[in-house]
């Protein structure tokens, strides 16, 4: 018995799958010869039609209300594609908004599916373009009523016989029916090639548009085995997220823990229209010190960007002022050179005793300064320096993460006999990165269950390995 084919088209309310509404459907049967039986009705759905929507299909409010709503035709959609193929141009829309539509009467509804978009792209391979106007336009078919439900069936039947003509030996077709093809489930735009190339190994992966913009970036122990779960998902937001996906690319990494910071990283980097957690920068503040023409040393706070080895770091000027605002009360330091009071002469702490005078030169640069230098030793001591050693991308290899005073400077990868009490040597290896407060909240998570994995180090000129636990950040 020859296979039969159910070529379905439907118009919605365009709210999204799970808000999706039938609003006309259209089915031709077809034995791969012509076409045995048609229905078409529009569908009353039980809420209003957006004005936009109308004016796309020319399908009214007025139009669906004395229309049959979708249980009363459900049967018939059942009955007339029963052994049928279910095919559709994009036919995970169509079928999974039907679907839905069933689920929502509580009835399970389930067809075999072939996609004319991937049968086209691999049947006819370098068109521009895969969209139905379009590929009609370029292989000379008529549309009669463009996105309405009858006019765009027919067109498709028109182009399912063209590639049936084209794959006249049945392996092209037969290939895609494959249960484990995985044709019926891949996003419309994306070569196979591409899926099946994806390695099962931890790291980062970038789905992208046909303009090769990064859409969205997630990060996965298996990134195929995650890739394939985006297109089971069923939300509108990672539908139309892979229907828009036309490529996707992938960095491994060999650690969870470098997936998880680089993922964070190109999120903020290119600012991908799916991803939604992530995207502020949340640009931290370090404090710094600097000696004036005085002699005078200085405790200041600026963006990080701004500092190239800050004594501590911050997240808002708020936390960093009463930091610094602790530390001068702490050991006596003036306001004026803690910049906690400006454009001022002489600050307003030595009239109350508090400060020693170094701003009215009633005390002298070294006897201050050593005070000074007593305090960036608190602070340093409250922001340790330390490596933290991960697998890499394969046996001989290893990944690491690099922490200086609290504040962290990337990741990078070595050979697994490196030394890890060398920071030079680390550094050299280093892929820079940026420190902000979703990092911050990274590597907290990661530290406190995996205290076996850090080593904590000095970060002076002996680079010489500290025994006992430390404080990871200052703030």
């Amino acid at each position: 018995m020859r296979m039969k084919y159910a070529i379905i088209d439907v118009e919605t309310t365009g709210m999204g799958v799970q808000g999706n509404k039938i609003t006309e459907i259209a089915i031709l049967v077809h034995d791969g010869n012509k076409v045995l039986e048609r229905f078409q009705t529009l569908v009353n759905p039980q809420s209003s039609i957006p004005y936009s929507i109308s004016r796309l299909t020319g399908i009214y409010d007025h139009m669906v209300e004395n229309a049959p709503k979708f249980y009363e035709i459900a049967k018939k959609v059942v009955e007339i594609t029963e052994d049928c193929v279910f095919v559709a141009h994009n036919v995970n829309f169509d079928y999974n908004v039907i679907r839905k539509e069933f689920q929502d009467l509580g009835f399970s509804y389930s067809r075999k599916k072939l996609c004319t978009i991937r049968l086209a792209r691999k049947l006819i391979p370098g068109l521009p373009s895969y969209s139905l106007g379009k590929m009609c336009t370029q292989l000379g078919i008529e549309i009669h009523d463009r996105h309405r439900a009858m006019g765009d069936a027919e067109a498709t039947v028109v182009l399912f016989e063209k590639l049936m003509y084209l794959d006249s030996d049945d392996l092209i077709f037969d290939s895609f029916l494959k249960p484990r093809s995985r044709e019926a489930t891949l996003p419309p735009k994306l070569p196979k090639k591409v899926f099946d190339n994806l390695p099962e190994s931890t790291g980062v992966y970038y789905f992208r548009n046909e303009e090769d913009d990064i859409i969205y970036v997630g990060k996965a122990l298996n990134i195929k085995k995650r890739v394939l779960s985006h297109f089971y998902d069923r939300k509108n937001r990672e539908i139309t997220m892979c229907q828009q996906t036309s490529n996707i690319t992938y960095e491994v990494t060999g650690s969870e823990l470098v997936a998880l910071l680089l993922e964070s990283s190109e999120i903020k980097k290119h600012y991908p229209s799916f991803n939604r957690a992530q995207r502020r920068s949340n640009e931290g503040y370090g404090i710094f010190c600097y000696t004036d023409r005085s002699g005078v040393m200085h405790l200041a706070w600026d963006k990080l960007r701004q500092i190239s080895n800050p004594l501590a770091k911050f997240y808002n000027t708020t936390e960093c002022r009463l930091f610094v605002e602790r530390i001068c009360e702490q050991f006596e330091l003036c306001p004026k050179y803690c910049h906690l009071q400006t454009n001022v002469s002489a600050c307003f702490h030595y009239q109350i005793k508090i400060c020693k005078g170094i701003c009215r030169e009633k005390e002298r640069p070294e006897s201050y300064n050593q005070r000074v230098k007593l305090a960036i030793e608190e602070i340093r001591g409250e922001s340790d320096s330390c490596i933290i050693q991960e697998p890499g991308r394969h046996e001989n290899e290893q990944s690491f993460v690099l922490i200086e005073n609290g504040v962290y400077l990337g990741f990078g990868y070595t050979e697994l006999t490196a030394d890890v009490t060398n920071l030079n040597f680390y550094r050299k290896k280093l892929i820079l990165q940026q420190d902000n407060r979703d990092v911050q909240r990274i590597l907290r998570g990661f530290m406190i269950k995996n205290k076996d994995k850090i080593t904590y180090v000095l970060s002076d000129e002996n680079h010489q390995t500290e025994t006992g636990a430390g404080t990871l950040f200052s703030s």
